[in-house]
């Protein structure tokens, strides 16, 4: 079936479905579900389709806007409207302290990261607090764009204390595997989990629409000691990811 064919309005478009945006984003839905638009392609300009819809500009506009923002379709400054390709949504646990590489590997995809930064720095308050720092101690933090079988997926900024990470250019895959070279692997941790809307560079990095669905999550591991290892903030795509705990009695 051709576009022009799925977005006439018989059929699916009448007095008794609701608002006359909402018909159509549902129409839309459906043809991003069953793949009459396909992932990449060009949707037809907002004129193209309020004459094949019978609808005027400013509810086919509203209706896009809206699925711009569930991050279903792209806008391209001076080429139009296109239909986003999803992504595969992971399952992550939360009931294992494990790397984001070694994620990755059980999964079968190859990791790279982007370096945002990465170096001696002098602590924020935050980090002070979090990591146990003494005064005038620096703090090791790395922060980098991860990606996974050549898709950004997360954005990851980690600190730790020197003792424990004498130097981060020693970090060029695994952050655990170099802890772990070292003996001062955490093996335990607490993790808080919100839902945010990502901020313009943050999407801009992670290569969705501003103000997309996002994960926060905060982390802080530590040593068989008890001592804290790490703090670690990390920001998630909010369509790749889904967040498992197994719970007992």
């Amino acid at each position: 079936m051709s576009v022009v064919d799925f977005l006439r309005p018989e059929g699916w478009l009448g007095e008794s479905g609701g608002p006359r945006y909402v018909q159509l984003r549902q129409r839309l839905e459906s043809g991003i579900e069953s793949g009459v638009l396909a992932p990449n392609s060009s949707l037809p300009p907002e004129r193209e389709i309020a004459e094949i819809t019978e609808l005027s500009r400013v509810t086919v506009r509203k209706a896009i806007q809206e699925l711009v923002r569930e991050g279903l379709i792209e806008q391209r400054q001076g080429s139009g409207s296109f239909i986003r390709e999803r992504m595969n949504r992971m399952e992550q646990s939360l009931s294992h302290l494990t790397s984001f590489t070694e994620d990755m590997a059980r999964r079968g995809l190859d990791t790279s990261s982007r370096w945002l930064e990465r170096g001696v720095f002098l602590p924020t308050p935050d980090e002070v607090q979090a990591l146990g720092l003494a005064d005038g101690a620096e703090v090791a933090r790395i922060y980098r764009l991860r990606e996974a079988g050549g898709r950004p997926m997360a954005l990851e900024r980690a600190s730790l204390p020197l003792d424990i990470l004498p130097n981060p250019l020693e970090v060029t895959t695994s952050l655990y595997e170099v802890l772990g070279r070292r003996e001062v692997r955490p093996v335990r941790a607490v993790q808080k989990i919100s839902a945010i809307n990502l901020e313009p560079r943050e999407a801009d990095l992670l290569n969705v629409p501003e103000g997309a669905a996002g994960l926060s999550i905060e982390r802080t591991s530590y040593l068989p000691s008890g001592r804290v290892a790490e703090l670690t903030r990390s920001l998630y795509r909010g369509d790749a990811y889904d967040f498992v705990a197994e719970l007992r009695l």
